[in-house]
C-alpha cells in the first residue's frame, strides 16, 4: 500500500496510506467514519476499467497518519487537497460513502475548480436535519466514550457494522471489522475517531446552515446511491441533500442498507462508471 506526506501548511509531514489502480482521469474514493482505502474493494477493479482510481485512508483512519488534531470536515479537506496537490491530480471526480459524502461537499465547496463530479453513498451532508443515533451520542460523551472503546472487543465492532447490513453478510462484515486490526483499534486510532465523532458535531449543528446553502451553490453533476432500508442515514435525509443541490440526481435500491457499494456492488459500479467517466465499463 502506497504511502505520500504532505508538505506544508498545518498538516506538513502528514503519511497518508492510499491504493491506486488504472488509468484515465482521477477519481477519488473517500471512505466514511472508521473505514478504510481496501472497503472499497469490490469496486476499484471495475472503476479502474476506464479512470485511476485512487481510494485514500483519511488521516486518523485505517494505515494513515493519526495526529492530535481537530478532527472536522475543515481538517479532512486540507487533508485531501494535500494529496491531489501532492499527487499532482488536478481535475478530479470524487465518490464519498457516509461521512465521507460529508468531506465531498465540502471539499467541493471549498475548491469548486477541482471537482468534476460528485457521487454520494449512503452519504450524510450537514445541513440537512442529520442527527446521530443515541449510540453514537453516548460514544462521543468525555470520559465514557474512552472506555467504552478502550474495552470494546472486536465482536462489539462485528455486532455494529453488521446491523449496517440490511441482508446478512457475515464475511463482509468479518473483513470491515478484520482488516487492519490492530492499527486501527491502537490508542491512536481510538482517539482519532473519537475526536471524529466529536468534531464533526460542529459542522452538523453550529455550521448546518453553512453547508446548507454551500449545497445549494454547487455547480457540479452529483449523484445520489442509497439504500432504502439505511439505519445510518434515512433514505429521508438522501432525499433532502438530492431536492436541494440543483444538478442531482439519484438511484435508490432496495434491500441495502448502509454499504451501497458492498451489498449491491454490480449495480452500484455499472452506475458510477456511467457517472463518472460517461460510458458504461465493459463487464
Amino acid at each position: 500500500m502506497p504511502e505520500i506526506q504532505l508538505e506544508g501548511g498545518a498538516l506538513d509531514g502528514l503519511a497518508l496510506h492510499y491504493l491506486v489502480e488504472g488509468r484515465g482521469p482521477a477519481v477519488l474514493l473517500v471512505h466514511g467514519l472508521g473505514g478504510f482505502a481496501e472497503s472499497w474493494r469490490h469496486n476499484i477493479d471495475y472503476l479502474s476499467r476506464q479512470a485511476t482510481v485512487y481510494a485514500l485512508d483519511l488521516p486518523g483512519f485505517g494505515r494513515s497518519g493519526k495526529p492530535r488534531a481537530t478532527y472536522r470536515l475543515p481538517f479532512f479537506v486540507d487533508a485531501l487537497r494535500g494529496f491531489v496537490r501532492v499527487m499532482g491530480l488536478g481535475r478530479s471526480a470524487l465518490v464519498g460513502h457516509s461521512l465521507g459524502g460529508a468531506v465531498a461537499i465540502a471539499y467541493a465547496s471549498a475548491y469548486p475548480a477541482d471537482v468534476e463530479r460528485i457521487a454520494l453513498l449512503g452519504a450524510v451532508v450537514p445541513g440537512f436535519g442529520y442527527r446521530l443515533s443515541w449510540v453514537y451520542r453516548l460514544i462521543a460523551l468525555y470520559g465514557i466514550g474512552d472506555l467504552l472503546s478502550a474495552c470494546a472487543p472486536a465482536w462489539v465492532y462485528r455486532a455494529a457494522i453488521g446491523r449496517c447490513f440490511a441482508e446478512p453478510a457475515p464475511a463482509e462484515v468479518a473483513f470491515l471489522v478484520d482488516c487492519a486490526y490492530a492499527v486501527r483499534t491502537s490508542p491512536e486510532g481510538r482517539a482519532a475517531y473519537l475526536a471524529t465523532l466529536r468534531g464533526v458535531r460542529t459542522d452538523f449543528v453550529d455550521h448546518a446552515e453553512q453547508y446548507r446553502k454551500a449545497l445549494r451553490r454547487l455547480d457540479v453533476p452529483v449523484l445520489a446511491i442509497h439504500g432504502r432500508q439505511d439505519p445510518v442515514v434515512p433514505a429521508t435525509h438522501c432525499a433532502d441533500v438530492v431536492e436541494n443541490c440543483g444538478r442531482a440526481a439519484v438511484h435508490w435500491l432496495d434491500r441495502c442498507g448502509h454499504f451501497p457499494q458492498i451489498e449491491h456492488a454490480p449495480a452500484v459500479n455499472a452506475w458510477l462508471a456511467e457517472f463518472l467517466v460517461g460510458r458504461t465499463a465493459p463487464r
